[in-house]
C-alpha cells in the first residue's frame, strides 16, 4: 500500500503513516526496511500487518521519485543563486551609453 508519513519520532522510534485508503497506520522503527529513515511527508510503500493493537505498517520503504519530480535541496537553490549572481555584470563592467 502507498501512504505518506504523518509523523515519525526518530528518537522514540515510532510514528504514523496515512494510508491511501484513508486510515492511519502505526509504524515502529523495526518495521522500516533496513537502511532507510523516514520523516514527515515522505511518500512510502508498506505492507499492512496485524499488530498487538491493530493494523500496523511493516516493510516500509520510501517511494521512488523521478529525478525531475524531486524538489531542489536548499543548498542547491542557494548555489544556483550564487552562480546567477556571478553572471550579472558588475557596475564597473556596464558600458555607459
Amino acid at each position: 500500500m502507498d501512504g505518506k508519513v504523518k509523523f515519525f519520532n526518530e528518537s522514540k522510534g515510532f510514528g504514523f503513516i496515512a494510508g491511501e485508503d484513508g486510515k492511519e497506520y502505526f509504524v515502529h522503527k523495526s518495521g522500516l526496511t533496513e537502511g532507510i529513515s523516514i520523516g514527515e511527508n515522505d511518500e512510502v510503500t508498506f505492507e499492512v500487518v496485524s499488530g498487538d493493537r491493530g493494523p500496523k505498517a511493516d516493510k516500509v520503504t520510501k517511494k521512488q521519485t523521478l529525478a525531475h519530480e524531486e524538489e531542489p535541496k536548499e543548498d542547491e537553490v542557494a548555489e544556483k543563486q550564487i552562480i546567477a549572481d556571478d553572471k550579472e555584470p558588475k557596475e564597473d563592467e556596464v558600458a555607459e551609453e
